[in-house]
């Protein structure tokens, strides 16, 4: 063993980022095998480009800030009265909207899963090896606000032009002054036909400028964003109403005593 640490420790200077337990296991598997020079090479270069990929997702993964959603194999798609299912699982095992840099509006009242289906297209995106970004609308646009000077704004603003796909949820409930219109309409310009956008909300286009009072930069945005769209409306009741009235079924009422 003394030998192969020797050998990991050359290999780390090298830059090999591997770990030890597992150059230490593959060493002692190569040896068992008398794995020609070729395999050994072979071997090592799969080892580390797995390792390099695992931390590239990690890496990735922090980045997308997506948290954990419910998986789309416990999505009931009996639950909605509308929705197109089929739209939605060409978009979810293609990904091509997001290679043809097309946007994709997630649209339905408080509570029918928007989120949850939007997460899974960034869950989706990160295991193709693109890179994700998941925030709510207020949110992002409250981080930009606060920079204090425009060259700060800038750099921050690129945390939400250069991800592969950005998602921004809850768009329609918070109302938003004409500078935070502002700053969405440089990230939907500067992502248009070059990155793609998916955008949760419970209000149609025409309905968007009961969010953004007064702002003049609106019907662009709106124009920029849709061009390249697909839209898919979902009917259907509040899951978090639906699971409140099972609870309450289900809950025993007290014996008196």
């Amino acid at each position: 063993m003394s030998d192969n640490t020797d050998i990991v420790d050359l290999f780390r200077k090298i830059g090999i980022r591997a770990s030890r337990d597992a150059i230490e296991a593959w060493l002692t598997h190569a040896a068992k095998t008398k794995a020609s020079p070729i395999e050994v090479a072979e071997q090592l270069c799969t080892l580390e480009q797995r390792e390099r990929e695992a931390r590239n997702l990690t890496r990735r993964a922090k980045m997308a800030t997506l948290g954990t959603p419910k998986s789309l194999d416990r999505f009931d798609w009996n639950h909605p009265r509308s929705i197109d299912r089929e739209l939605y699982e060409q978009l979810h095992g293609s990904l091509d909207f997001v290679r043809r840099a097309e946007n994709v509006l997630l649209r339905g009242q408080a509570g029918v899963a928007k989120t949850t289906l939007a997460q899974n297209l960034g869950l989706r995106a990160l295991e193709r090896g693109f890179t994700v970004r998941f925030c709510t609308l207020p949110s992002a646009l409250a981080d930009l606000l606060k920079q204090e000077s425009i060259p700060a704004t800038e750099r921050r603003l690129r945390r939400y032009t250069s991800p592969d796909l950005l998602i921004l949820d809850e768009l329609g409930y918070v109302p938003c002054d004409s500078r935070a219109a502002d700053l969405l309409f440089h990230i939907v310009s500067r992502r248009h036909e070059t990155k793609s956008i998916v955008i949760t909300t419970n209000l149609a286009f025409k309905q968007w400028g009961s969010v953004f009072h007064d702002a003049s930069c609106l019907g662009a945005l709106v124009d920029r964003f849709a061009q390249h769209c697909h839209v898919l409306d979902i009917d259907a009741d509040s899951w978090r109403h639906k699971d409140a009235i099972k609870r309450s079924k289900n809950r025993k009422p007290k014996s008196d005593d």
